[in-house]
């Protein structure tokens, strides 16, 4: 009899915000919204896929902080760190990317990633408060990120290097 894989109690959860140059509705952000839609869909047929937050819009822009309506924010939860990896760094999504300090101004520590429970499903404010830990504490089991990755809860190991692109982790 085959080994039947055992489905992981854990699954990877990330938050990236970004704080537009300009408004949504202008030339300067065309672009960038043009490609919102077939980068969603991407990430929805991608391996390791499990749910991506989405507001009326059918994409997450309309989805603002209530501390900070500037703010863009993207979260999703997959089945594991190289699911993740593999599309935000080997797939279309990587160009847009590598494009967005066209659209977005600079922030230091805009993305991090963390372990929910399988089926959990992040409120905004507990994604932005990983951010916050991430931010001012480093990486850490609860908030980290692909260049100092953590096992999930009850695995064993030490922090990894995923290697990210440096052109798009900058």
């Amino acid at each position: 009899m085959a080994d039947v894989p055992v489905a992981s109690p854990w699954q990877l959860a990330q938050l990236n915000v970004g704080r537009t140059l300009a408004p949504l509705d202008t030339p300067q952000l065309a672009e960038f919204v043009a490609q919102l839609d077939e980068i969603n869909a991407l990430a929805e047929a991608s391996p390791g896929f499990i749910w991506r937050l989405v507001g009326a819009s059918g994409n997450a822009t309309d989805v603002r902080p209530a501390d900070d309506p500037d703010l863009l924010v993207n979260m999703s939860v997959w089945t594991s760190p190289e699911a993740l990896f593999d599309f935000v760094y080997k797939s279309m999504h990587t160009k847009v990317m590598a494009r967005r300090r066209e659209w977005f101004h600079k922030i230091e520590v805009f993305q991090v990633l963390f372990w929910v429970p399988a089926g959990h499903r992040p409120t905004v404010a507990e994604a932005l408060d990983r951010l916050r830990l991430l931010r001012e504490h480093g990486p850490s089991p609860e908030a980290f990120t692909f260049k100092q990755r953590y096992p999930a809860p009850g695995e064993l190991g030490a922090p990894t290097n995923m290697r990210p692109e440096p052109y798009c982790v900058s």
